[in-house]
């Protein structure tokens, strides 16, 4: 870099920052910058021309004062003039100036790209490094498009300078994140990747970070990089820390740059190639001697650099998942850093061997640690270590030790941090259900959550219980037997209660043969309960004391008194009023015969996957859960679950974790054990054009049947994160006969491809009749769209090929984050969003009656987070949320004004008046006739127009 001359110090500016120092009170500081804001317009809208050296010294002044929190509205042309300067020190600061204050929207950036283009041409290193690095700050669409295709030339330029090189790189990458799409992929790809053999490691570090991030969207573009990556490791870990002076951090050779290329390996499966996956392994063998080599240095940042390295390649280890000897010393390696006294350290290495757990290679040796992870789950202080400690535990369970593990779990959830309990608890009764030998075992560890820690305990944990209950013959009495001894505790929580509800009215004849758990005894016991419990809870008990009439006719009298007593047919409570007449005229009428076919005991469930798995995985989000084989489980309890190839991939015979658990609202129909209906909504049969028909309904909604014909039923269910989704497609055979050929792929406009990456798992060719298949799709946004994929099935069936298109509900706000603000916060933000481009408003009439609850849900269901108390109109609806994509996040504001006696004119010509409304006025053959409506007022403020315009589509066709 130039040196600064004597001459530039700027007194002028140094003179103001210590006037600005000096103030006492805030107002004068503010007087002090006005008054230095009005000397600088004058300057600038003088007759006298300035020169260099002043408009450096007010651009910097400006710089100053908007750095100190205030608004600057001018001076913006004097800085793009500087850039035509041949001094370094005006060119930079006018570059730092538009770095900071010029918004990539500005009217400015065509100028601003004359003199970025002139610096570029000029081959001078110096004055190219600023314009690339005014390009990667600003990162505009209109500059990507004007220097993408220019960029990649320098880089791979011969005569281009190393430090230019670096900034052409890092310049190129933050493009590329910013505006993939305008990114060429040509010659030059296959030039970038020789980088990696720069003498020049700066280079090479920053074309790494470049190769790294296109070899993730273009994996083959770049497999020549796997070659070059392992020569260059290679010769960093086996080279003395003298060899790398400039790159050596405390000892360390070029850690930085190792990271990065262990990183890039990731992009990649092994190498084919044995000499190279030789060599590989030699590397990351090198790695983990170095690991156990005494420290050279005492200094911190000595070993934060050489765990780095360390903890890089044992992901690169764990990714490749085909080297036994190296994953078991990974998982010994990690093992001496659970005692490690660096908190840091400790997390890490049970993050790492929660991921080892799960690999066949190193479960053995992860397992050897037991002990000292469930030490650390009694002792660590810090509570995100201890939840790791779970995770480790939860992974490494398996037939051997799941009863331990299971013990000491149960025992920790007692003093548990109640940020944790639930989820705990949700690992607890996954585990007991998938390693249970012993049913009787499995009734008792529920029983045992409900009892310690039964707030956390959810309605799919007790749901699950019942099902396993009910279609194994074997544990029905014990589980009777276990909830009659449970519920005779002085206090028993309320999925308690249900939970005996539940199972005494099914199964209480098995333990009515003792005095002690007579019918009359177990009604006393239930109703003892009823008055402490909730309205679902209470609809449930009176469920099943109709069940007891059917199975003990000795207490009909005392069961028929209980219904006829006003607080049950004159309950507040709809339900429960309309249950206790329904119920007791039943009793009353029914023979016993009608009786008893009506009140039969409960089938056994259709085969579906754990619905605690399914919350588990919810609440964890997409692979954070570590796999302990959790594809299908059949639902009678068996040891030996039935599990899918492939848990990423395609399962078959399947039904939905969505249906309705306990069946309590409806009888399984007689077709239940060859289709399970995957959701309850219905569908009408689509044509074999692009069906949309229940595309809206998926705006508020992430569940559902989105097709339906009398051959194939398509159901989805979604989950999203951030700017990443995963999409479950599951396609139901109606038929009895099979579909052959059967293939499913998902289509997207051009326009499209650039905004939303679509990746599909491959489907069974064949789907046997009355079978299920499941199909993931991998979603992530990259910037926002308007569009939608289109999902296409072909299949044969009775000899003809089937067509069918269904456009998939993938919308903008499925990427919304809600996001909570105070009142004070959302109505300040709502004010920096009053430019008119970024304000959308709508208003239209309701479709539907006006309901608070059922706006509530879809506000909710929409991505936003609801924020109560803001608006100063109670009757208004305010929400706020954060659209994520790859490349850039949008906040967006939203305020919904329902009017319920809005005024709508109507003008008729006609003879008689037919008007029976009070408000109308007649003039001859005209009438003009005033109607109440109910309409909304919908307004929407986000950071981005196109978005603003999107959101408002979608949300106001939804009331």
């Amino acid at each position: 870099m130039p040196a600064v001359s004597k001459g530039d110090g700027m007194r002028g500016l140094a003179v103001f920052i210590s006037d600005i120092r000096n103030c006492k009170s805030k107002e004068a500081e503010v007087k002090r910058i006005n008054k230095e804001l009005a000397n600088i317009r004058s300057k600038f809208k003088g007759d006298k021309a300035l020169d260099g050296y002043s408009k450096k010294k007010y651009v910097c002044k400006l710089l100053f004062i908007f750095l100190l929190g205030h608004d600057i509205d001018f001076g913006h042309m004097e800085a793009v003039n500087l850039l035509s300067s041949n001094k370094y020190t005006e060119k930079q600061i006018g570059y730092l100036f538009i770095s900071v204050l010029v918004n990539s929207n500005s009217d400015l950036i065509r100028l601003i790209n004359n003199g970025l283009k002139n610096d570029l041409n000029s081959r001078n290193p110096t004055f190219m490094n600023l314009a690339l690095h005014c390009i990667a700050n600003v990162g505009s669409r209109e500059m990507a498009e004007a220097f993408a295709s220019q960029i990649p030339s320098i880089l791979v330029a011969g005569d281009t300078m190393d430090s230019v090189k670096q900034s052409a790189a890092l310049c190129l990458l933050r493009l590329n994140r910013t505006c993939p799409d305008l990114v060429p992929m040509g010659e030059w790809t296959a030039r970038v990747v020789h980088l990696l053999n720069d003498q020049h490691l700066g280079v090479v570090t920053s074309a790494t970070s470049l190769i790294t991030t296109l070899a993730q969207k273009s994996p083959e573009d770049f497999k020549t990089s796997i070659a070059l990556a392992v020569a260059r490791l290679s010769r960093i870990v086996t080279s003395a820390s003298i060899d790398l002076q400039d790159y050596t951090y405390y000892f360390v050779a070029a850690p930085w740059l190792s990271v990065k290329l262990l990183r890039l390996l990731q992009c990649y499966t092994p190498p084919e190639d044995a000499a190279l996956r030789s060599r590989l392994t030699e590397c990351l063998e090198t790695i983990l001697n170095k690991a156990q080599e005494p420290p050279k240095s005492k200094k911190v940042q000595h070993s934060n650099a050489k765990n780095a390295v360390l903890f890089e390649a044992i992901a690169l280890i764990i990714h490749y998942d085909s080297e036994p000897t190296l994953l078991v010393r990974a998982c010994n390696q990690l093992g001496q850093f659970l005692q490690h006294r660096e908190t840091n350290l400790r997390y890490l290495a049970l993050e790492s061997m929660c991921t080892l757990a799960s690999s066949e290679f190193s479960h053995e040796a992860v397992k050897t640690h037991i002990d000292t992870v469930i030490n650390a789950l009694k002792t660590e202080r810090d509570v995100s270590v201890r939840q790791r400690a779970v995770d480790l535990l939860y992974a490494m369970c398996d037939r051997s030790n799941s009863k331990q593990i299971v013990a000491e779990m149960l025992s920790y959830l007692e003093n548990a941090d109640y940020s944790i309990r639930e989820e705990i608890v949700l690992k607890v009764a996954i585990l007991a259900e998938k390693y249970a030998v012993d049913y009787t075992w499995y009734v008792d560890t529920i029983l045992n959550l409900i009892r310690m820690a039964g707030d956390y305990v959810s309605e799919e944990v007790w749901y699950r219980v019942i099902q396993i209950v009910i279609n194994r013959d074997d544990v029905q009495g014990y589980a009777a037997k276990t909830v009659f001894e449970a519920l005779q505790a002085p206090a028993c929580h309320e999925n308690l209660v249900k939970v005996g509800g539940y199972i005494l009215g099914e199964f209480g004849n098995l333990i009515a043969g003792d005095s002690r758990s007579s019918p009359l005894v177990q009604f006393d016991l239930l109703h003892s309960k009823f008055h402490l419990c909730s309205v679902p809870t209470r609809a449930l008990l009176l469920s099943a004391y109709i069940k007891f009439i059917n199975l003990f006719p000795e207490v009909k009298a005392t069961i028929q008194e209980v219904l006829r007593s006003d607080s049950q047919l004159r309950n507040a409570d709809v339900e429960l009023q309309q249950r206790a007449i329904e119920y007791l005229r039943l009793s009353c009428i029914a023979s016993t015969d009608i009786l008893a076919t009506v009140l039969e005991e409960m089938p056994p469930f259709p085969e579906r996957e754990s619905s605690i798995l399914a919350k588990l995985k919810r609440k964890k989000g997409p692979g954070n859960v570590p796999d302990i084989d959790d594809a299908r489980w059949n639902v009678n309890g068996n040891g030996n679950a039935e599990q899918s190839e492939n848990a990423e991939g395609t399962n078959k015979g399947s039904a939905h974790p969505f249906t309705d658990l306990l069946n309590l609202n409806s009888s399984p129909s007689a077709g239940a054990s060859l289709l399970v209906d995957v959701l309850s909504d219905s569908s009408t049969p689509a044509s074999a054009d692009v069906s949309e028909e229940n595309f809206s309904r998926f705006v508020c909604k992430n569940n559902g049947v989105i097709f339906e014909n009398q051959l194939l039923q398509i159901g989805l269910k979604s989950e999203y994160r951030q700017n990443l989704g995963r999409m479950y497609v599951f396609f139901g055979n109606k038929t009895s006969t099979q579909f052959l050929s059967f293939s499913s792929s998902v289509t997207s406009s051009d326009t499209l491809k650039t905004q939303l990456n679509v990746h599909t798992k491959p489907v069974d060719p064949t789907v046997e009749g009355g079978a299920q298949l499941q199909q993931i799709l991998n979603i992530e946004c990259l910037s926002d769209f308007t569009d939608a994929p289109v999902l296409d099935i072909q299949f044969r069936y009775g000899g003809a090929l089937q067509n069918i298109a269904v456009k998939l509900p993938v919308m903008l706000n499925k990427f919304f984050q809600p996001t909570e603000m105070a009142s004070q916060d959302f109505f300040q933000r709502w004010k920096q969003l009053g430019v008119p481009q970024q304000e959308v408003q709508t208003i239209f009439k309701a479709k539907h009656p006006m309901d608070t609850d059922v706006t509530n849900a879809k506000i909710l269901g929409f991505g936003v987070a609801l924020l109560d108390g803001v608006d100063p109109s109670p009757a208004n609806f305010v929400g706020a949320g954060v659209i994520h994509t790859k490349n850039t996040q949008v906040g967006c504001l939203l305020r919904l004004e329902p009017n319920t006696q809005a005024l709508v004119k109507r003008r008729t010509h006609t003879q008689t008046h037919p008007c029976i409304e009070p408000s109308y006025s007649c003039c001859n053959r005209v009438c003009v006739c005033v109607f109440p409506v109910q309409m909304y007022r919908l307004t929407l403020r986000t950071s981005r127009e196109s978005v603003s315009q999107r959101l408002c589509d979608l949300l106001s066709d939804q009331f």
